[in-house]
């Protein structure tokens, strides 16, 4: 391009997210609002710009990239590299990533217009931006580090961006308690590698796996364990911490605290795609063991069910939209255990455009309702924000997994995979997803119905003064309406039955359920066609249907059944009592150590038996040898004449 070297380019990609991010943050003081923006924005436009129309072209034309980049260092013969692997997988990710986040940094415009730290914000998810970056384009375990950690940092810092709240910094210090749980695993695994393989490149160890396939090793005295599998498992406890399962998933509903702009970003393409894209990248090492396989599997569909129903009973909308990130993330999870790898990259994008899009709609509502976010307090708002509403409607469409939206083709590909799989567990996943859908569609609809639908419930004050966002807000929304409506049946072909990913995936035939599936496909059509009488959909539409019911028709209804299912709701509305027993059990028993240690290692043995006890001995001491000074003369002369016998004693004994 331009006689510029793809090299080149690649390395432009990352670090115009990074100049900009650290022009905004060490001068945004200096250069003001409007300088600092545009240097982010320019910043991820470039890279959206290079990834779309340079990088992604160039990879479909079969020039894939592996290679260092820049060595800086080595420590005990282990090279510290930055090197890029550049294949359909990474520039697929690079895509989504670059595009969603300038679609973020445009709406940030509009939503923190008033926040005294709109710089310091910008700085940040341009950072955010250049971490994910670095993390999908890496081509060894080290940089993977690096950018896995980098991107924790920074949603430790947005989700405590408004640091003055109490909430915020407790929600900030839960996330990055709960991921360093995972991210302890993650290093674990990455040690694991290094230990078997010998080397932290992707290749290398890709290639060395199918030999080391039976190979074990002791981890406790007189255990075996499988290698692969022991690997495979200590990497995806790193996967569920950043991509929130169960029983890590505690941290994603409480990241709501920081602003909205953050929460899409997180949600949608940045932070919780981490794992997914991660366990995708080490396809080559979880074919070698279904025991990994099934633990992926089995965690996903715990998560896309429970999670689902936590979201039916939330009240705030961001919220709501946050449980459902965690169902989808199951929904992820759940076709990377069945080896339907590019069914699960296929649903981590199309659902990165409809999130966004719900997240940024939700923020819109935010803004007009003077930061409400209680859908208690709010109703009747379709024909005062008509572009919010209708947004809106095309994201939950394809959250539900309504034909010809995009989640109902990547969803439908999910369900129809764990179908076909044998995997043990498979049967568990399968009735989980497919009940999921259901209750994917009620709470989604149930969000929409309670925020446009009905009479208003905000105070007449706020209602006065409802009006549609500004167009720095809007514009976004349009731009995300638009793939979350078509990107499902313009991308199924290439990406899942077309061979998109090429040698970035590697599948063996004994998992390769998405052949199967390929088999009996016939085109865009016909997969309609049978959506439209499969049992999903018909789940879909009973969900919306109620939802209605519920919501818009019989809004009594829904006191009536919380009075009938009181221990069910109160047990969904505290979350499964997740939280009470992490800080019962983890930070109670945490403390209770504190104490015990605190009574025995400080109190008695360093304050009481080294400082108090040093001091008591001294006491004692001198309180005997202060009876030999007595003052008397002839106690002096008795002890002189007791020394002169004795040491002439000794020298005569001699």
């Amino acid at each position: 391009m331009f006689g510029i070297d793809i090299e080149t380019i690649y390395l432009a990609i990352p670090l115009s997210c990074l100049a900009g991010a650290l022009l905004a943050g060490l001068l945004g003081w200096k250069i003001g609002r409007v300088a600092a923006h545009t240097a982010t924005i320019f910043g991820v436009a470039l890279a959206f710009v290079l990834s779309a129309f340079v990088v992604l072209p160039d990879v479909l034309a079969g020039n894939s990239f592996n290679g260092i980049v820049y060595e800086w260092g080595r420590s005990g013969g282990i090279p510290l590299e930055v090197g890029f692997l550049i294949d359909p997988l990474t520039a697929l990710m690079m895509v989504v990533v670059t595009f969603v986040s300038l679609m973020v940094h445009i709406y940030t415009i509009g939503y923190m217009h008033d926040d005294p730290g709109y710089q310091r914000f910008f700085s940040y998810i341009a950072l955010f931006t250049f971490s994910m970056l670095m993390l999908v384009m890496s081509n060894n375990f080290l940089q993977l580090f690096f950018g896995w950690e980098a991107v924790g940092l920074m949603s430790y810092l947005l989700i405590g961006f408004w640091f003055t709240r109490p909430t915020a910094t407790y929600a900030q210090l839960k996330a990055f308690l709960v991921n360093r749980v995972g991210d302890f695993g993650f290093l674990l695994g990455i040690a694991a590698i290094y230990m078997i393989f010998g080397t932290l490149d992707y290749g290398a160890v890709f290639a060395i796996a199918p030999q080391m396939a039976a190979k074990t090793f002791q981890v406790l005295p007189g255990v075996d364990w499988n290698a692969i599998t022991l690997i495979c498992i200590l990497l995806f406890i790193g996967a569920m911490g950043k991509s929130a399962q169960v029983p890590l998933h505690v941290w994603l509903p409480d990241s709501m605290e920081g602003p909205t702009p953050i929460s899409a970003l997180i949600h949608a393409a940045t932070m919780v795609t981490a794992g997914i894209f991660m366990v995708a990248r080490m396809s080559p090492l979880y074919e070698l063991s279904e025991t990994a396989l099934s633990v992926v599997l089995v965690i996903g569909a715990l998560t896309a069910f429970l999670m689902g129903l936590v979201g039916i009973v939330q009240n705030d909308i961001k919220r709501v939209i946050a449980y459902s990130t965690l169902s989808q993330l199951g929904y992820m999870m759940v076709a990377l255990g069945v080896s339907a790898y590019s069914v699960g990259i296929f649903h981590l994008m199309t659902h990165a455009f409809f999130k966004a899009l719900l997240f940024l709609a939700a923020g819109s509502v935010i803004i007009a309702l003077h930061h409400e976010q209680d859908l208690r307090k709010m109703g009747g708002l379709k024909r005062r924000m008509p572009i919010t509403f209708i947004t809106f409607w095309i994201g939950s469409l394809a959250l539900a997994g309504i034909p010809p939206f995009a989640g109902f083709f990547s969803k439908d590909m999910i369900i129809e995979s764990v179908h076909q799989s044998h995997l043990p567990g498979s049967g568990i996943a399968y009735a989980a997803v497919l009940t999921g859908v259901f209750i994917t569609a009620f709470y989604t609809f149930r969000l929409l119905f309670m925020t446009f639908y009905g009479k208003p419930r905000m105070d007449e004050h706020t209602l006065k003064h409802v009006q549609e966002s500004p167009w720095v807000v809007t514009i976004p929304l349009i731009l995300l309406a638009i793939p979350s409506l078509l990107a499902g049946f313009m991308f199924i072909d290439p990406l899942v039955f077309g061979g998109f990913f090429g040698d970035s995936i590697k599948v063996l035939p004994a998992h390769d359920v998405v052949k199967e599936i390929a088999g009996h496909y016939d085109g865009l059509g016909p997969f309609i066609a049978h959506g439209l009488q499969s049992a999903p959909f018909l789940l879909a539409v009973a969900g919306i249907v109620l939802a209605w019911f519920m919501y818009v028709r019989l809004p009594h209804l829904p006191g009536r059944v919380r009075e009938k299912v009181g221990a069910i709701y109160t047990l969904l509305l505290r979350k499964y009592f997740v939280d009470e027993f992490n800080n019962f059990v983890f930070a109670g028993g945490a403390r209770a150590i504190g104490r015990l240690l605190w009574k025995i290692g400080d109190v008695k043995l360093i304050d009481g038996l080294a400082v108090n006890g040093t001091a008591r001995v001294i006491v004692w001491l001198s309180s005997v040898i202060r009876h030999i000074q007595t003052g008397y003369v002839y106690h002096y002369a008795f002890a002189m004449i007791l020394g002169l016998f004795l040491l002439i004693t000794f020298f005569l004994h001699r």
